[in-house]
């Protein structure tokens, strides 16, 4: 059994599954895989929506999505979240607990895909000890090449915060090498598929999982179960 972390499997909220037959298909597909606990991490962009706004079309979604699961005998569990993309100022926004795994305060947050500077490690490090919000970055995989100078990328990645990586990132020989080491720089990350329909980007979690236990042992996709269950308590 595992954990998917980061998902867009809610119907009809953001460029993930557009609606409710497709999210049941997606995860039919994540039980076929032994995903047994899937967070729900729809995209949030602070200049195109409220706190407030986007909570209630989540939690319409959301019950659309439980109102159709109502008749299955088994289904995996199911977290509401987001997934937050940075914006200037994150660290002292108090609108941001919000955005946190429903029950929790951990928050999985989208770094901008560009040169990241020293207001951006300011407000990531704002998130952790200002706010005490338990930070997860999404994908770190995607990040790097747009970071010419690794100075910022070295501070951010040295506060006290988890790694989000993305199962495809394992499945994809140009980029596998790579994904790889950032395993062994990180040492524990947290694995999701990101997966947003049953096309191009379905449920894989589990083929990324075969991949990095071949490589790396069962005994790290435990240690990354454990963390990632730790996140949702």
């Amino acid at each position: 059994m595992s954990i998917d972390f980061h998902t867009h499997i809610l119907p009809g909220v953001d460029d993930g599954s557009r609606n409710v037959e497709i999210s049941l298909a997606m995860l039919e597909e994540e039980s076929r895989q032994d995903v047994d606990k899937i967070v729900l991490t729809p995209h949030f962009y602070a200049h195109r929506d409220s706190v407030e706004d986007f909570l209630q079309r989540r939690e319409h979604s959301f019950k659309k999505l439980r109102n159709a699961l109502a008749e299955k005998e088994k289904t995996p569990q199911l977290y509401a979240g987001a997934e937050v993309y940075y914006f200037q100022g994150i660290g002292d926004a108090d609108m941001v607990p919000g955005l946190c795994v429903e029950g929790t305060n951990t928050l999985l947050l989208e770094m901008p895909f560009a040169q990241w500077n020293k207001e951006i490690v300011s407000d990531v490090e704002k998130l952790v000890k200002k706010q005490k919000l338990r930070v997860v970055i999404a994908h770190i995989e995607r990040y790097y090449e747009f970071q010419k100078n690794k100075e910022f990328w070295e501070k951010v990645m040295a506060l006290p915060l988890h790694k989000q990586m993305n199962a495809g990132a394992f499945l994809d020989w140009r980029r596998r090498r790579k994904a790889f080491h950032l395993i062994d720089e990180a040492g524990t990350v947290i694995l999701g598929s990101d997966c947003h329909n049953m096309d191009g980007r379905h449920p894989n979690l589990a083929e990324g999982r075969t991949v990095i236990a071949k490589k790396k042992g069962e005994s790290f996709l435990l240690q990354s179960d454990s963390l990632a269950e730790e996140l949702l308590q």
